[in-house]
């Protein structure tokens, strides 16, 4: 029975991590470490199946609602924060990129599930157009099933564009399941739909600061 990969992303969440959100780390994002943790034990969609390691094939799901994505606008922004600077506000669900003059780019996206969120501020340290991915030695102990390397591309649960957020496992990253967006479903990391994250990787440079208020 066919499927996109990218229905495990939304029915397995983002981004459990091995270490502490702020622990020091030699975390490589394009290295073996280039994963996300898409396992969850009780997954918030009720998944039960199991996925076929072939590319971009496994079970089917259940049917899920789709929501239009949220619309990228400028709007009204206060706050001592430069130019450049992304504010993610997890309560709303959004991200600004500050653009000055008392205005930012708003966003809609996902953020961490109930005992997932976190908060702080750091810095975007690697981009990456189309990123691969390798799930975690953890993740294959409890998945022995998946795939050990999906290169990047349309079918990859990161989507079209990731931005490594240093000193954690967390990116800011595409999702091919925009009923996501505006839902608090992922183990940390911050997921956009694909339009979105593309247009904001054209704007943000490595070295911008990331703020992550709950």
């Amino acid at each position: 029975m066919k499927t996109s990969v990218t229905a495990l992303a939304a029915l397995l969440g983002i981004c459990v991590l091995s270490a502490p959100a702020f622990a020091a780390s030699s975390y490589d994002p394009f290295g073996q470490n280039d994963a996300e943790d898409y396992y969850a034990e009780q997954s918030p969609y009720g998944y039960q199946g199991t996925y076929n390691p072939s590319y971009g094939q496994g079970v089917q799901a259940a049917p899920q609602a789709q929501v239009q994505p949220i619309p990228r606008e400028v709007v009204a922004f206060s706050g001592n924060y430069a130019p450049g600077t992304m504010v993610v506000s997890t309560s709303e669900r959004r991200l600004y990129l500050v653009l000055g003059n008392g205005e930012a780019l708003r966003y809609g996206v996902g953020v961490g599930r109930p005992g997932f969120t976190w908060s702080g501020v750091k810095t975007i340290t690697a981009k990456k157009e189309w990123p691969s991915w390798v799930p975690p030695k953890a993740m294959l102990a409890r998945r022995p099933d998946l795939p050990r390397y999906m290169a990047g591309g349309i079918e990859n649960p990161l989507g079209a564009r990731a931005m490594y957020i240093g000193g954690t496992e967390y990116r800011i990253h595409g999702s091919n399941e925009p009923d996501t967006i505006g839902q608090a479903v992922s183990s940390g990391c911050i997921r956009m739909t694909n339009d979105d994250v593309s247009d904001l990787y054209e704007r943000v440079k490595v070295g911008a600061k990331v703020v992550v208020l709950n």
